[in-house]
């Protein structure tokens, strides 16, 4: 039988889910399973990573520690040449520990584990994977076993790599900002696809009984960027609504309620005597403002750009954020929107481009101190609410290849990359963007009922799951056990124990199953940095 139920829900935040599950009138609840598991079991904050991105998040919460030290930072790693800085999307072989898959099933335990970003090439582990975050072409070669996508038509109707995968086709048909009928056309194309994984993890849960099935939703991710304004109810208009909004609020309450019979469904199959947990990689908020942080930079001297030709083709060039940057006069610049990070450029041998070594102290200050002056024209408050420095933020053996400086702004929003004027500008309307504090719910067998907590950290989640499994914790996890989710009696019949570190991996990262997993070929690739463009985590 399962023991452990593993539901990640991409972006959810308890602002959201709380006012899903009140009777509200002319509308009821609409999330009533999710309502009653709440009431019964226990819930707490999870505050995500210092940069609260999907990649980096969701590597934690499997790892168990933090970016320092597992090395996954953006959805893209950047390498500078010194004339020029390359792009690579990051994937399962550059994390730099193990994951809760392979710890669990080195010590002879069956998991599973779906959707989850970074998890392609697929690990090799005693169990099944279905990767996130990757093209339909690639899903079925990058599964494991090699067998499993045939196994798994042969009993699910319509089941098939495009009816998971992202439609990168359809959705980069759309921008940040769409009428409500396009928006309305977005929203319903998630709707089947959450179906679908919904479908697979049941036939899975049935079939193989796993120790653990890890099965992650992010349908709740892109709808809350694009329909923010309709989903959080400080933002939501008063009813009566236009009949494009009431289109749209309502097919995003048929997302919700979906997910909610998935929701009780898996945890129907999983059975009385299973433990279940539910948690997020971050939660969600308003961003009202756009900050060019290079442009910003380029005004303070840190970055040069080249003069660009007074022609059409040069104009629509200069819309590439790095086209006409002069790398030999540029000693500090943002490489993506999502990464919110700074990086220094030092100097490797003389007559390279950057800053001396020895001078790189007194710059990072003098950069800091810059930053901090960025003021937003409409309120005259500082635009950056924070600034990490990377040793502090991500400790570990990965330090170095964090951003030099990382920034949390004041609404947390993303940055922008573009050389546009003025530094900062409000938006036509708040959009949706990522919030440290996400989700974590958990019930079932020898769970507390009806307990809230402050709040945990998201390493915490990889040593819950382990001690569910009735493993040891590594002793180099950061994450501990949410034992508050526990009852007493449960902890004192099963008291934690700490286990040897993790295993060492290579340089690069994890071993994957080269039988059936290949790299993305460069085609491919491109099309997701193409998705990403769309949900404004990178930029053209």
């Amino acid at each position: 039988m399962t023991r452990t139920l593993f539901i990640g829900i991409d972006g959810a935040t308890f602002d959201v889910l709380d006012d899903l599950c009140a009777d509200a009138p002319g509308r009821g609840v609409v999330m009533p399973f999710l309502k009653r598991f709440m009431e019964s079991g226990f819930r707490a904050v999870l505050r995500s990573t210092p940069l609260p991105l999907t990649p980096p998040a969701w590597t934690s919460m499997t790892t168990g520690k933090g970016p320092g030290h597992h090395g996954i930072f953006d959805f893209m790693r950047s390498e500078d040449k010194g004339n020029e800085v390359f792009f690579t999307l990051y994937d399962f072989r550059d994390i730099r520990t193990e994951t809760v898959w392979s710890i669990a099933s080195r010590q002879d335990r069956q998991v599973v584990s779906l959707n989850f970003p970074m998890t392609a090439p697929p690990p090799k582990i005693n169990g099944s994977v279905i990767p996130g975050f990757t093209s339909w072409r690639h899903m079925r070669r990058n599964s494991h076993p090699g067998d499993l996508f045939d196994r798994l038509a042969e009993r699910i109707a319509g089941l098939s790599p495009k009816a998971l995968a992202w439609d990168f086709e359809k959705e980069n048909e759309v921008g940040e900002e769409m009428a409500e009928d396009h928006l309305a056309d977005w929203i319903a194309y998630h709707l089947p696809r959450e179906q679908q994984w919904a479908r697979v993890a049941s036939a899975l849960l049935q079939e193989d009984r796993p120790d653990l099935l890890g099965v992650m939703f992010d349908g709740t991710d892109k709808i809350q960027h694009q329909a923010w304004h309709c989903i959080d109810p400080t933002l939501r208009p008063t009813p009566p609504y236009s009949d494009g909004f009431a289109k749209v609020y309502d097919l995003c309450l048929e997302y919700f309620r979906g997910l909610d019979r998935y929701i009780e469904g898996l945890v129907g199959l999983a059975g009385d005597d299973a433990q279940v947990f539910l948690a997020s990689d971050h939660g969600f908020t308003a961003t009202s403002e756009v900050v060019r942080i290079n442009r910003y930079l380029a005004d303070k001297g840190y970055l040069t750009y080249h003069d660009v030709a007074d022609t059409d083709s040069a104009r629509r060039r200069a819309n590439s954020p790095f086209a006409f940057l002069d790398w030999d006069r540029t000693t500090a610049y943002c490489p993506t929107p999502s990464s919110n990070g700074i990086r220094i450029r030092v100097r490797r041998q003389p007559g390279d481009p950057g800053i001396a070594p020895e001078h790189y102290q007194a710059f990072r200050a003098r950069l800091i101190a810059d930053l901090r002056e960025l003021r937003s024209p409409a309120t005259g408050a500082p635009v950056v609410r924070d600034i990490l420095l990377r040793e502090e933020a991500f400790p570990g053996r990965a330090t170095d290849d964090a951003p030099d400086l990382t920034l949390e702004l004041g609404d947390h929003g993303f940055v922008s990359i573009r050389n546009l004027e003025p530094p900062v500008v409000p938006r036509n309307y708040p959009a949706g963007t990522h919030h440290p504090d996400g989700i974590f719910i958990a019930g079932g067998a020898g769970m507390v009922a009806g307990v809230r907590d402050d709040k945990l950290e998201i390493a915490d989640v990889a040593a819950t799951l382990l001690y569910s499994l009735g493993l040891p914790v590594p002793e180099d996890f950061e994450g501990h056990v949410a034992l508050n989710c526990f009852t007493a009696e449960y902890v004192r019949a099963n008291p934690v124990v700490r286990g040897p570190a993790t295993l060492p991996v290579g340089s690069r990262g994890q071993s994957t199953d080269a039988d059936s997993g290949d790299d993305v070929a460069d085609a491919e690739k491109q099309k997701i940095v193409d998705q990403l463009v769309m949900l404004g985590y990178l930029e053209e």
